[in-house]
């Protein structure tokens, strides 16, 4: 019991630390099965209510501060989810990491290669296909008219694939780490098309509905609409939401922190959870690419080692941004504990959420010892 007021102490402090920097937050801290979800500030949605709703007006709703089944926007976290499917589906056969991306794409797209060598999926998954950050062409786009609402809407697979085609690769597949939301995006696509289905129900059979994550979607309609989040851009004025069309591996999940805390723990515990998406998570964390002495990428994950001197703690972690929202999974399987910041700002959550972390880390270490 102790633990777990402590462990609500902390979470609720670095929620009100976010929502004074922002407008609204969520924060789930899990150590070992111990889970506490603290919010802070409001989730700025009214939903077009007009009378009362269980005594609120529509107003007094937005300024309710959101909770545990809040969805929010989760941007690039959604590449972990992408990531993790193709371990699925390499464990099950359905793909492999080395295939080339072309195999997977419509005949007669032509897909760049560089020195001879192919983009694989593994090459997607880790940020080592050396495909540019975008998709081409958005990033004048970016800075001509960088408070564009929705700027991936027009990401349709024939406009992705169309650039595709005209894209030059800035490093040797496999060589060199470069961030891409392009490849992220692409490596959804092309799951998607293998398994004949699109990207949101492949990740709802392959990872939501074994974990029982019944509020991860990229479509919010009905009852989720109601408990969804207004996003903001930093000084606080209300976003619209983000549509990424076809690129939809690389942001386009909505989620809330009950859904991300179970997503969390199948990393830190594989063993209770369904075998096949066990092995898959297992596979994940085992492929990884060098980025430093101290840090190398995961399928989908970061991870970096601190310095002695902090502690020598490992931390395994994404985090993400929209146009109004922001977000952080973190975790340390060695520690069993873990930390999700969710905010409806485009404020990073990152600084606050690491600190939490380590201090998560460090008081588990003083308990060992």
């Amino acid at each position: 019991m102790a633990q777990a007021q402590e462990l609500g102490t902390l979470a609720q402090q670095t929620a009100d630390r976010l929502a004074e920097q922002g407008v609204g937050a969520v924060v789930a801290v899990v150590a070992h099965d111990v889970v506490e979800i603290r919010g802070a500030g409001r989730t700025g949605a009214d939903h077009g209510r007009t009378g009362a709703d269980h005594g609120r007006t529509g107003a007094d709703h937005g300024r309710t501060a959101p909770g545990p089944d809040t969805l929010f926007e989760i941007g690039s976290v959604t590449k972990t989810f992408t990531a993790l499917a193709l371990a699925r589906m390499a464990t099950a056969g359905a793909v492999a990491l080395d295939e080339p991306l072309g195999d997977l794409l419509p005949a007669g797209t032509h897909v760049p290669s560089r020195d001879g060598r192919q983009i694989s999926l593994q090459h997607l998954a880790t940020h080592t296909s050396g495909l540019s950050r975008l998709p081409r062409g958005m990033m004048l786009r970016f800075l001509l008219h960088p408070s564009t609402p929705d700027p991936y809407a027009g990401c349709t697979a024939d406009a992705l694939l169309s650039g595709l085609s005209r894209t030059r690769l800035g490093a040797v597949p496999g060589k060199r780490f470069r961030y891409s939301n392009l490849g992220a995006g692409l490596l959804g696509l092309a799951l998607a098309r293998r398994a004949g289905t699109d990207y949101e129900t492949l990740i709802t059979r392959e990872i939501c509905a074994p974990l029982d994550m019944s509020d991860t979607v990229v479509t919010v309609d009905g009852p989720r609409s109601e408990r969804s989040a207004q996003g903001h851009n930093r000084r606080g004025r209300p976003t619209t939401p983000w549509n990424l069309a076809d690129l939809a591996g690389a942001g386009a999940l909505r989620s809330t922190a009950t859904d991300l805390v179970a997503f969390v723990q199948a990393q830190l515990d594989p063993a209770p959870v369904p075998a096949e998406l066990a092995e898959a998570i297992r596979l994940s964390r085992s492929v990884e690419h060098r980025t430093s002495p101290f840090a190398r990428v995961h399928l989908g994950w970061m991870a970096h080692r601190l310095h002695a001197r902090q502690g020598g703690h490992l931390q395994i972690w994404h985090n993400g941004g929209t146009g109004g929202f922001s977000s952080f999974v973190g975790f340390d399987p060695e520690k069993q504990v873990a930390v999700i910041a969710l905010g409806n700002t485009t404020r990073p959550v990152d600084r606050p959420a690491f600190d939490l972390l380590r201090t998560l880390q460090a008081g588990q270490a003083s308990r060992a010892s």
